[in-house]
């Protein structure tokens, strides 16, 4: 019944919705017919009969006597010229382990920028080399590992070829962590390093001999140089896999792998307004291979103590924020149950479970997940949680999550999502509540360069009957010279994914994007121009409302220094149909209102000690005039200390209201990295609109990824009497250790 209606809704929306924009979409099925493939490097991996001392003197080492491969070029500056340094990379492997080393050579070393010795801090701000592993040649999913010449581990997910985000849980889960090595070294002839990657980290096929999809990306930051082995256009990045190149000759053994991490947590918590509180813990979390491909997670009173507090936001508008995913169990594999539109309309949102709506952690008793491949081109995804209740705030609930995708070529999916709530009990006394949400979506890639994507989904909610579907079509053409996108989406009133995330409700939205990539040889320091219009517009309601129209004219100009301007106009509509309040006292009333506001970015090369970020806005709001900063001081002494200092201002003057209201939040992150496994880092943030002053210090000393010592202090302070009152305390020490059955 459901793809049944699922056929006459696609139909009536492409009869009534979707036909004044079928010439766009058109427009991008003959833009992707254009190719512009290059031939595809390769090379062999050589079997082992020892493995390599893992120091990162790769040159000192016989193991490597003969490189892999070389032969890199650049994508910036100057795209399609050969790297103006010298790399080698060289592939080996053993019974048990996949090991890659890098040269690279540099005629400077003393020009070499180490800028941060964090796990899975950025690559981009200092020399860096990194790759992708596409162990299924499916070109859509794979496994980010990078390091610097300090030795840090820096490791991601791929999923979707990351279309959707570049962040954390998304596309590109940089949360994803796994166990393997590296060690760097930095020498006359510029630096090296060597990774080892076990097997049972990774997720393959079982043939006997397979050929996997590889790229190489190394970064020489004083020339602002990014090359690659296997060449990427300019609008592309590491994780365009259609682009990669291939690995063959790689004899991946199947692997046992069974891990055990638990743990043991201690509490104290204090304050004025709650008695001292002392809790212990114990949990644990399991990982087992079923195959070489298909992974089973399970997890017993988990606890998520070690993870960064949430960041300060400021909502100035009536609709809900939106606050990432931090934890780690819940980022793993995180991209294979993502439906949706990223922080707009997402059908699965792990927050709802542990976490209340006003941020405080719900006891999770225990979960399951199993993900990963069946066969080379099918994902599956089933995942099981049970939250405890807690009198007075939420029952006992149980959360389950099915999702299926088979992926076909050229960047090609076409999947399932089911997702089912059900609460033991209610907080009223009344009946066991329930929700679900059933999703079809699918990619389809159109030559090299054109993606059409979309969703359809239903709800089931009782005494919520009717408009209760939602759906969204996409088209976009990304080529080297421009990139076009447009989109429709609709949610019905009464679509409620309980386990989702919803920015608003009951809204129509058409979305445009068209943007230039122009870069001229003769321009001698102006690396590119990227001009660009954009148009974003919501209706809402059964008189279809117009909500929100936001009409973007930008140009982005990128100095090959790092120096980068944004200078934009913005055109605003917003609809407000019932009025609400931006802080006490200050509202706003019911009506339409149109204004324009001047945009301004400015970002210094970040590659230096000292770097600057700001983003300006000054223009209309509401029908008044607002001013917003966002400037971010960054400094650093070499790879052990970051520091950075961020705030958001916001003056706002509307006619109605006499007083001017200002808004302050500001933050300051500090981190000391001993090694790249132990670190202290803090983090103090303000806000002078709910006058609430929080910090976060957090020591880490880790033995393998997400496990170790861990010590916490949080402490958050009010200034209801007119000073920095103490409101809670709360010391965190917790420990685990992953041991490897298997091993």
């Amino acid at each position: 019944m459901v793809f049944l209606r699922l056929g006459f809704f696609i139909a009536s929306v492409f009869s009534v919705t979707l036909q004044p924009v079928l010439f766009l979409f058109s427009m991008f099925l003959f833009l992707s017919c254009v190719s512009t493939a290059l031939a595809t490097p390769m090379a062999d991996a050589v079997r082992l009969d020892e493995a390599p001392t893992l120091d990162g003197q790769v040159l000192a080492d016989e193991v490597w006597t003969q490189p892999s491969l070389s032969g890199f070029w650049q994508q910036r500056p100057t795209e399609g010229a050969p790297s103006s340094q010298k790399t080698e990379v060289f592939i080996g492997y053993t019974d048990t382990t996949l090991y890659i080393a890098v040269v690279a050579y540099d005629e400077d070393p003393s020009g070499i920028i180490v800028a941060d010795s964090r796990r899975d801090a950025s690559l981009d701000n200092g020399d860096s080399f990194s790759f992708i592993v596409d162990s299924f040649r499916d070109q859509q999913n794979g496994f980010v590992f990078g390091t610097n010449p300090a030795g840090i581990e820096y490791d991601a997910q791929v999923s979707k070829e990351a279309s959707g985000s570049m962040s954390r849980g998304a596309g590109f889960n940089l949360n994803w962590d796994t166990r393997w090595e590296v060690q760097s070294h930095i020498g006359d002839y510029g630096w090296s390093a060597e990774f080892a990657i076990p097997f049972k980290s990774l997720r393959f096929g079982d043939d006997d001999v397979q050929t996997w999809g590889f790229n190489f990306k190394r970064t020489i930051r004083r020339n602002n140089e990014v090359t690659f082995w296997a060449p990427i256009s300019r609008q592309y990045s590491l994780s365009r896999l259609a682009d990669a190149g291939r690995i063959a000759n790689i004899k991946a053994p199947a692997q046992r792998n069974l891990k055990v991490t638990p743990y043991g947590l201690a509490k104290e918590r204090s304050g004025n307004q709650i008695e001292r509180l002392r809790d212990q813990e114990l949990g644990f979390d399991v990982k087992y291979s079923v195959t070489p491909s298909l992974t089973l997670d399970m997890t017993y009173n988990t606890d998520f103590a070690q993870v960064e507090v949430d960041e300060f936001q400021i909502n100035l508008d009536r609709f809900s924020l939106f606050l990432p995913e931090q934890r780690p169990f819940f980022l793993e594999n995180a991209g294979q149950f993502s439906v949706g539109v990223s922080r707009e309309v997402e059908l699965f949102f792990s927050r709802r479970i542990g976490i209340a709506n006003d941020g405080s952690q719900i006891p999770i008793k225990a979960g399951a997940r199993l993900s990963g491949k069946v066969g080379e081109a099918t994902n599956v995804g089933f995942l099981h949680m049970q939250a405890d209740g807690v009198a007075g705030v939420v029952p006992q609930t149980d959360f389950t999550v099915a999702r299926v995708s088979q992926e076909f070529e050229n960047r090609s999916s076409l999947g399932l999502l089911l997702i089912n709530k059900e609460e033991s009990g209610s907080l009223d006394g009344g009946a066991d509540h329930y929700n679900r949400t059933y999703a079809l979506d699918g990619r389809l890639g159109l030559g090299d360069d054109g993606l059409v994507s979309g969703f359809y989904a239903k709800t089931e909610t009782p005494g919520l009957n009717g408009d209760d579907t939602a759906f969204q079509l996409s088209a976009a053409a990304d080529t080297e010279e421009w990139s076009y996108s447009a989109s429709v989406m609709q949610v019905g009133e009464n679509f409620n994914p309980e386990v989702g995330f919803l920015r608003r409700t009951d809204f129509k939205r058409v979305g445009l994007f068209a943007l230039k990539r122009w870069r001229d040889p003769a321009w001698e320091n102006l690396l590119e121009l990227r001009p660009h219009i954009s148009y974003r517009g919501w209706w809402g309601g059964e008189d279809d409302l117009h909500e929100t129209g936001f009409f973007h004219i930008d140009n982005h100009w990128e100095w090959k220094s790092g120096f980068e301007i944004h200078t934009g106009v913005n055109l605003l509509h917003e609809g407000v149909r019932e009025a609400f309040e931006l802080a006490p006292g200050q509202v706003v009333e019911a009506g339409e209102y149109d204004d324009e506001e001047l945009q301004l970015v400015l970002m210094t090369d970040d590659s230096q000690p000292l770097s600057f970020n700001m983003t300006a806005k000054v223009g209309g709001f509401f029908g008044g005039d607002r001013t917003q900063l966002t400037p971010s001081l960054r400094y650093r002494i070499g790879e052990t200390f970051n520091a950075q200092l961020g705030w958001t201002y916001n003056e706002i003057k509307r006619p109605n209201n006499p007083e001017t209201l200002e808004i302050n939040v500001g933050s300051l992150r500090m981190t000391y990295s001993f090694n790249p496994k132990v670190s202290l880092q803090a983090l103090v943030q303000y806000n002078d609109a709910t006058e609430v002053m929080a910090s976060n210090i957090r020591f880490a000393w880790l033995t393998s990824a997400d496990a170790g010592l861990y010590l916490v202090y949080n402490e958050t302070r009010d200034d209801d009497v007119g000073m920095f009152t103490e409101k809670r305390r709360e010391w965190i020490l917790k420990f685990s250790h992953t041991f490897d059955l298997f091993n």
